[in-house]
């Protein structure tokens, strides 16, 4: 007897593989089609609102785009530099925001999301600040900082530490109550329960409000930007609006679209990685 004829599986096992991939192929190039689809769409509505209002049409605004991303490093002072550049610095102001955001975030989410009398006492200061606009913040950390690069951080801080906040508590105050009592029954201290049970229940919750945060900072670090002047994606656009530079201004709202979608992107991984992680 053949070792095919022994191990059926074996003979199906290429066939399993070569259909997986296929599969993935034609989801791939259905995806890729329906993309197109709405891509086209997207260019034929531009189309007609350029040809109503003064906005320069989708040939002007790519034609702009492509000038950018030819010469995207280059440094001629501090009011004109390339598109990657300032892209680097509001990437860079947005990461160190968003990473203090999580450093805080986490572990009072955490906190109150674990403790009944924390999110009493918390969460009214929480539900109170949220909804503040981040461009209110700017002005008082404008004054304690005297800097406007380190008042722009400051300000993606406070924009990205409440979805972090209010996630992460909601997922640490989901915990399943059989694991409650497995805990109780093998009497975890503080730190096995942290890391046993309160950590990987919460995690799900915690990327999504990672993932929220970063989508909120990367939308506002537009806005500060434009406030602060100086250098940055945002000081691009309103700099090319006052030189009456509308398809700069076009091409750099793709720039900015396309950024953010690959930071979304990103997160959106991290999130099936946790829940595939979590499943297991």
């Amino acid at each position: 007897m053949s070792v095919a004829q022994e191990s059926p599986v074996l003979t199906r096992l290429p066939r399993l593989l070569l259909g997986g991939r296929a599969g993935r192929g034609r989801d791939l190039a259905r995806n890729t089609a329906w993309a197109a689809v709405g891509a086209a769409g997207a260019l034929l509505v531009w189309q007609a609102a350029a040809a109503a209002t003064p906005v320069p049409g989708p040939v002007e605004g790519l034609r702009k785009l492509g000038t950018l991303l030819w010469y995207p490093f280059y440094d001629l002072g501090p009011n004109d530099k390339g598109i990657a550049r300032q892209l680097g610095i509001s990437l860079q102001r947005v990461g160190f925001g968003f990473l203090l955001a999580a450093l805080v975030g986490i572990p009072l989410g955490l906190f109150i999301g674990a403790s009944r009398r924390a999110w009493m006492a918390i969460n009214p200061v929480v539900q109170m600040l949220r909804p503040v606009s981040p461009l209110a913040w700017f002005p008082i950390w404008l004054v304690v900082f005297r800097d406007t690069s380190q008042a722009a951080i400051w300000v993606i801080f406070m924009t990205a530490l409440w979805p972090t906040v209010l996630n992460t508590a909601a997922g640490a105050g989901s915990i399943p109550e059989d694991q409650r009592r497995v805990a109780a029954v093998f009497r975890f201290g503080k730190l096995a329960y942290i890391r046993h049970i309160l950590v990987p229940n919460a995690l799900p919750s915690v990327v999504t409000g990672l993932r929220l945060s970063m989508g909120i900072a990367w939308m506002v670090i537009v806005a500060v930007e434009m406030l602060s002047g100086g250098t940055g994606i945002g000081f691009f656009v309103w700099n090319s609006y006052n030189a009456d530079d509308m398809p700069s201004v076009l091409a750099s709202v793709l720039i900015i679209g396309a950024v953010g979608l690959l930071l979304d992107f990103g997160f959106l991984r991290l999130a099936k990685a946790v829940s595939i992680e979590k499943s297991s």
